[in-house]
């Protein structure tokens, strides 16, 4: 189908009190616009406008005759299972409205293989020129019950990276779980530590929670600290027991994540070619 024919709808989570939450999905779209590869291209969230609701009618059927929705998510979970599909009344991987609009509903972000190379680039863009032979690099995930699928997607790409042998240790490390990002002296013995929050956009987390726990922050003592935030990465390298420790912005904000996104698009058309192929070759075998 040609792509003036179809739309893409990225779906972030947003917040009430975040403005930068969600900053990254709309820069990814605006690029994605840019290209110019979609007829349509737009953003929907869970706590902001417009609403996942709101988002079933963003596109003219006429114009668009297909709508791909890649959630802008880390890993699978409630909201990628449960609460999206619910809200756009997805009943599949691919729905067909009764004005004859088919939705496609794509993998989140965060399970696409171009996320590992985007934390490696990360880590070398945030320590430029360090050995990364004498590096510990950290993923830092939520952790808790709560999060068990983002802190499972951590793990795995901290053993991807791992099974590269590029740096001296990759370590998954969780804000309230073991292995906790709190202990990363302890945790690591290299004079150069990387840490990569593994998260879609920039807000408390990472700039403020996760710098009280390395240790290159004071305690919470400001309640505008979001909009000052992002001083907390221009300060790199920080001194710490005679080592360097670098400290980068949640893996999301990188622009590279509009490639995943349409990436995303193309994996669910080479996965639906797939299953049609398959099914006519079964259907031609047994003519």
């Amino acid at each position: 189908m040609s792509n003036n024919a179809r739309a893409l709808l990225i779906v972030g989570h947003g917040s009430t009190v975040n403005p930068d939450s969600s900053a990254p999905t709309l820069a990814h779209a605006a690029e994605i616009r840019r290209r110019k590869v979609f007829a349509d291209v737009e953003c929907a969230f869970w706590k902001e406008e417009p609403s996942l609701r709101d988002a079933i009618f963003l596109f003219d059927p006429e114009a668009a005759r297909e709508v791909y929705v890649v959630p802008n998510f880390i890993s699978e979970g409630y909201f990628t299972q449960t609460v999206i599909p619910r809200e756009l009344e997805l009943n599949g991987r691919s729905t067909k409205r009764p004005n004859g609009q088919v939705w496609k509903y794509c993998e989140p972000v965060g399970n696409h293989p171009l996320v590992t190379e985007l934390l490696l680039q990360r880590a070398r863009e945030i320590a430029p020129g360090v050995p990364e032979t004498e590096t510990s690099l950290l993923i830092v995930a939520h952790g808790t019950d709560l999060n068990e699928n983002s802190a499972a997607a951590a793990k795995r790409e901290a053993e991807k990276i791992r099974a590269l042998g590029k740096y001296a240790d990759v370590l998954n490390v969780y804000m309230e779980e073991a292995p906790l990002v709190a202990g990363w002296r302890k945790l690591t013995k290299s004079p150069n530590v990387v840490v990569v929050p593994f998260f879609i956009s920039d807000g408390l987390h990472s700039y403020e929670d996760i710098p009280v726990l390395l240790g290159i922050a004071k305690e919470k003592s400001t309640s505008n600290c979001i909009s000052a935030g992002g001083e907390i990465f221009q300060r790199n390298p920080y001194k710490i027991d005679n080592r360097s420790l670098f400290y980068a912005p949640s893996i999301g904000t990188d622009p590279r994540f509009a490639d995943i996104i349409v990436a995303q698009v193309n994996l669910f058309d080479d996965a639906f070619s797939g299953i049609i192929l398959a099914q006519t070759e079964n259907f031609d075998s047994k003519s």
